[in-house]
């Protein structure tokens, strides 16, 4: 997957494409994967790096949702627990089961979160994981040994899915081009092109390394920009109201003597009413999440101190050492893209179904959702955006197909599981440089082949692109991620032939980056 190469392919385009997708996070790539396996002659443009914004920032978890089980919301429940089972089919090398334990303090909890959980085995059908059950107090230290015992019952043990977003995102983004679709990060939409009768006939792009001007014609424009979509609807309605009521979710990382085995813990109510998460993840502790409407929607969103002070202080009440600001290794922030149609004052209360729209001049819109369910919101913007195009109709194919990197055996490739069947690609790199087997930094998992792999297979175009998402060390330990910054700025520049200028900006910009990763003690 080379840029250079997509690159070309847009200027010498003679004909319209069939479907132009805006955005390329979870929505906008599942998007492109669905509309290249029809058939359809799809570009798909990012402004800046894939995955940059909400769908590098989730929770990792690939779940049905046990809150919006408690919200009575049946059928979001059953749509995305079924397609966390067809995600785990078509990706096993990323998604992954996952032991969820929640604590017992109080006698009715036995029986409530019992059937609560029972039920959502019963409504995953055969798309479910291993059944729930309720633990002993003995059993729950077993799976969670720093658990809080002062008062502890027991626990109820339920299964989910887990995954690395920006992997999984990248592993998405290949499939498209595996299927002959046009993949462009650092393309930024300008404009909207109309015709005559006001219909819109494609966009006005930037590439933003060169400065070049791309005009790209498509029978069909799709905006799946997430929190940002109501920008791109702008363009083509400058008075359109807000469909997005934008909310901020923070975790924190730990270390992972906070969580020592492979069981996670979920905390079913806390004093905002939310659900919260402490799971293992790269050998670290992920914790989160908030919800915290924001009034403006940043690429590059700070968790606000109250944020960090109450994933603090909720994850005390159920670990038996409490964490503190000095034991924040990392802290990252997104931004969910929820519609609300109907003014509510609240984003706890808004829905994660997905909304699709259509507008006069025939820019589709989809917004809303979530990582789970990209696959099905998918295929029902593909439908409506072919109709769009007036074009033939073509069945959706994606329920069955393999994501890139497939690989039914993982564990089999050790510690290149992550990469699936590209493992074969960091091995070959590894061959023609023993060297680049070395760790990048002491305190991360990744190596130095994982850089050159990210740069000439993954379009990482940047040193951010390389330790944010293609490595997720500024996630794991932000400190560290820093003091690694100029070994992978150096093999990042060689690759990419830039000079020692472009490197030590490079260091200079992600390192002022990094900061807003640090809590400070």
């Amino acid at each position: 997957m080379k840029r250079d190469t997509m690159l070309d392919r847009v200027r010498s385009r003679k004909e319209p494409w069939d479907l132009l997708v805006i955005g390329g996070g979870a929505t906008g790539a599942g998007i492109a994967v669905d509309a290249t396996t029809r058939g359809y002659e799809t570009l798909l443009v990012e402004r800046s790096d894939f995955g940059q914004g909400t769908s590098s920032r989730s929770t990792k978890l690939v779940h049905g949702g046990v809150r919006y089980l408690r919200q009575g919301n049946i059928s979001l429940v059953m749509e995305s627990l079924e397609e966390r089972g067809i995600l785990r089919q078509n990706a096993p090398h990323l998604v992954k089961d996952l032991r969820f334990v929640v604590p017992r303090y109080d006698w009715w909890e036995a029986p409530f979160y019992g059937i609560g959980l029972k039920i959502y085995d019963l409504l995953a059908g055969k798309y479910g994981f291993d059944p729930s059950r309720l633990l002993s107090k003995d059993e729950t230290i077993e799976e969670i040994p720093t658990v809080r015992r002062d008062g502890l019952r027991g626990g109820v043990l339920y299964h989910d899915g887990q995954f690395d977003d920006a992997r999984l995102l990248l592993d998405i983004v290949r499939t498209a081009a595996d299927h002959g679709g046009c993949v462009l990060n650092y393309t930024r939409v300008t404009s909207l092109l109309k015709g005559a009768d006001g219909l819109i006939t494609g966009a006005s792009a930037l590439d933003v390394e060169s400065g070049e001007e791309l005009r790209i014609e498509a029978r069909a424009v799709v905006n799946a920009t997430g929190p940002f979509c109501d920008g791109v609807r702008k363009m083509d309605e400058p008075g359109a109201a807000a469909l997005i009521s934008p909310s901020q979710g923070v975790h924190i990382v730990l270390d992972r003597s906070f969580l020592p085995r492979r069981s996670a813990i979920m905390v079913p109510h806390t004093r905002d009413g939310r659900i919260l998460f402490a799971i293992p993840w790269h050998g670290r502790t992920l914790v989160g999440t908030t919800d915290t409407q924001v009034a403006e929607v940043a690429l590059e969103p700070r968790a606000l101190p109250a944020e960090i002070d109450y994933l603090l202080e909720t994850a005390a009440t159920v670990l038996e050492k409490a964490p503190t600001r000095k034991d924040v290794l990392s802290c990252f922030a997104g931004i969910r893209p929820l519609v609300n149609e109907k003014g509510s004052e609240s984003t706890a209360s808004l829905s994660r179904d997905h909304t699709i729209l259509v507008s006069p001049a025939g820019l589709v819109t989809i917004a809303g959702g979530k990582w789970t369910t990209y696959r099905k919101m998918a295929e029902d913007c593909v439908d409506r955006a072919a109709m769009v195009a007036q074009g033939p109709r073509r069945p959706c194919v994606t329920r069955e197909l393999r994501i890139h990197g497939y690989h039914a055996n993982p564990e089999e490739l050790g510690k290149l599981a992550i990469f699936g069947s590209d493992a074969e690609e960091v091995r070959a790199i590894i061959a023609s440089d023993p060297d680049l087997d070395a760790l990048l930094h002491e305190r991360l998992p990744a190596r130095l082949h994982d850089v050159v792999h990210a740069a000439r297979f993954e379009m990482a175009r940047t040193l951010e692109d390389v330790l944010s998402r293609r490595t997720r060390s500024l996630l794991l330990d932000a400190r560290a991620a820093v003091e690694a910054a100029p070994r992978a700025a150096t093999l990042l520049a060689r690759e990419l032939g830039r000079d020692t200028a472009w490197e030590k900006a490079q260091v200079e910009a992600f390192a002022t980056l990094a900061r807003g990763y640090v809590v400070e003690g």
